[in-house]
């Protein structure tokens, strides 16, 4: 007999060997229908493993945050299967079908076929009947040479096979086809039915251009219709709303592919939108007692082999030498805020220090992963390093999430937390990193703030807690890192004076609040449809003459408004009034005030909107003063909407 712990810690004992699929059945007929993998020691698992001794288990169902992960690498299989049943499993290779956010993607090599979107029908159709057989998935381990065997005519498998770590591989059958995979997955095909084929790329094997070019299926399932069909619907929004063209096409940004790969232009009106944002960030950085610093794009490797990227970042890294002097060009900025700590005496009395910059960095991306503003190689990271006692870390994080939370509610975005443990490749000692990662979780419990655990997926050198947050689509991104660390100045002998004199070992705090500046302005862009609030449009009002003799009195109108710090623009040109006013809504500019006899004679204006909404008779005097608080509080509304 083995004694199963369950999520409430009540204990059960079953027959050695029972699986958890049998576990589920003596509970109830529906957990076992609903059931789809189960947890077994904090391991994720198949229904169908035998327990041969005591173990906590935790069955996971349909509704569960895990399942889509599961349900989505299955039906990453399916598509498999179809593609193989369509073009013939002579000609096509499989390469990888991993899943990825709200979604998953299979590599396939296919001879003489190129795939398009015509193909997904044919596709779909064909998975369709493999969900409606539901078909058995069962899980076998053979050894890596049964594995080569069993996958002699699939090359990519079998590389796999090579580099996997010890003498046994899983692979999982579904009728005649079988994949080399961990795991795990559902019990059969007919467990989810709604799913879509969205798109097809190319994408190099193992993401390296030096070798073939395979064709990639993404997709997307859900458990049920109504998910799907939301999600669609918001893929259609995220279209119309994509930064790569409403940015051209608002004159924000350019992007050059065979210039600059991965290295963005800034337009004017792009430039007046990123100004601001630093402008925000500099006012509240200095708020929560940060000083600004700049260290140099291009230094001396050295500095980078003693910081340990050599080691861990190379591949990632530009370099260029002079003078017999070998260099890099910056991927980072925290070894030059900690030459910048080493530069003179430091006591306790001068901690925390609070280094804040503005730091352009450069790390290369494979071509085949560039998009617009979201993955580059040239960057801005509002980038900061808090040097602490280790008596201090439990605040200063603090500070740092009170820091997210202002900068997050102005663009009313929520978020979620994620702490992330140590991973296989790091620098230090596990007691180091057990202190670390003890004072970020107490952080986030003393501030309230709910987070999941991420084993393994901290940084090289320390723990962090990542804040995903969550824009209008409902889309999470990214942006926010808190990072501890105990190995940078362990590397670089990074000291302070104690209140004894004598020294001791600072912590180094890493964070960045937006992140990628050029990522966030693309996030931005799309979370606003390119319709910023009016404290960021790179034109605030526009000013219509209704014909050539009303536009000095216009241009008057507007030096009143640009002595205010209000960024105005008088549209002059020879257009109809009907054009003008359609022309500045397609720039998404807030304000128009269409410039008349009535103007020039009265001491009111009528105030048109950009979704068409117009308010009459608002005196000059109180249309500018409302628009400067508006301004000033950053409102996310227009005031007259």
């Amino acid at each position: 007999m083995v004694k199963i712990t369950f999520p409430d810690n009540s204990v059960k004992e079953f027959e050695k060997g029972v699986t958890p699929a049998d576990i589920a059945k003596s509970i109830s007929e529906g957990l076992f229908r609903n059931s789809i993998a189960a947890e077994i020691n904090g391991e994720l698992k198949d229904l169908n493993t035998s327990i041969t001794e005591d173990s906590t288990i935790k069955l996971i169902t349909l509704g569960d945050e895990i399942a889509p992960k599961i349900y989505r690498h299955t039906m990453a299989h399916i598509m498999a299967q179809a593609v193989v049943i369509i073009f013939g499993k002579d000609k096509v290779k499989l390469a990888i079908g991993p899943v990825i956010e709200d979604g998953f993607y299979y590599d396939f090599d296919i001879e003489g076929y190129s795939l398009s979107e015509e193909d997904f029908s044919k596709i779909e159709e064909e998975m369709k009947k493999i969900i409606k057989e539901d078909i058995s998935i069962t899980r076998k381990e053979l050894s890596k040479e049964e594995a080569k065997e069993l996958f002699k005519d699939q090359p990519y498998k079998v590389e796999l096979i090579e580099e996997l770590p010890g003498n046994k591989v899983s692979v999982y059958y579904q009728g005649d086809f079988f994949d080399l995979c961990r795991g795990p997955h559902l019990p059969s095909t007919g467990y989810v039915k709604y799913f879509k084929l969205l798109s097809v790329s190319g994408a190099y094997w193992r993401g390296n251009e030096n070798n073939k070019m395979l064709q990639r299926i993404y997709a997307t399932a859900f458990s049920k219709k109504k998910d799907l069909e939301d999600y669609l619907t918001m893929l259609e929004e995220a279209k119309k709303r994509d930064h790569r063209k409403l940015g051209p096409k608002l004159d924000l940004f350019m992007l050059q592919s065979e210039m600059a790969p991965g290295m963005p232009f800034f337009l004017p009106n792009g430039k007046i939108i990123l100004n601001e944002l630093m402008s925000f960030s500099r006012e509240i950085h200095k708020k929560y007692g940060y000083e600004e610093v700049e260290t140099p794009q291009i230094m001396n490797i050295k500095l980078w082999h003693q910081s340990g990227h050599w080691d861990h970042y190379q591949e990632n890294m530009f370099f260029t030498e002079k003078e017999d002097m070998p260099m890099a060009v910056k991927p980072m900025n925290c070894p030059g805020h900690i030459l910048i700590y080493k530069n003179k005496f430091i006591s306790y009395r001068d901690l925390p220090i609070r280094m804040f910059e503005f730091g352009k960095v450069h790390r290369y991306e494979r071509s085949g992963v560039l998009h617009g503003l979201f993955r580059v190689r040239a960057f801005t990271q509002d980038d900061a390093h808090i040097f602490c006692t280790q008596s201090q870390i439990e605040e200063e994080i603090i500070k740092v999430i009170q820091l997210t939370n202002e900068i997050y509610s102005t663009f009313d975005f929520k978020y979620e937390a994620i702490l992330s443990t140590m991973p296989e490749d790091h620098m230090g000692d596990l007691e180091s990193w057990e202190r670390a990662t003890n004072a970020l979780k107490l952080a986030l419990e003393k501030s309230n703030i709910k987070y999941r655990i991420d084993e393994g997926e901290g940084a090289f050198y320390g723990p962090k807690i990542d804040f995903n947050l969550t824009d209008s689509l409902g889309r999470k991104w990214q942006c926010t890192t808190i990072q501890l660390d105990f190995q940078m100045p362990e590397r670089f002998d990074l000291v302070y004076a104690d209140e004894n004199d004598e020294q001791k070992r600072p912590v180094m705090i890493h964070r960045a609040i937006l992140g990628s500046l050029e990522r966030f302005f693309g996030i931005l862009v799309e979370n606003f449809a390119g319709e910023f609030p009016t404290w960021l449009s790179p034109t605030q009002i526009s000013i219509i003459p209704v014909s050539e003799k009303y536009n000095e009195e216009a241009k008057k109108f507007a030096q009143e408004l640009d002595k205010e710090n209000i960024r105005v623009y008088v549209n002059d040109s020879d257009s109809t009034v009907g054009y003008k006013i359609r022309s500045e809504q397609m720039k998404k500019i807030p304000y128009m005030i269409v410039f008349g006899e009535k103007e020039v004679s009265g001491d009111t204006i009528n105030v048109r909107t950009r979704d068409g909404k117009t308010v009459e008779n608002i005196s000059r005097k109180d249309f500018i003063a409302t628009i400067k608080k508006e301004i000033k509080n950053k409102n996310l509304k227009l005031s007259y909407s």
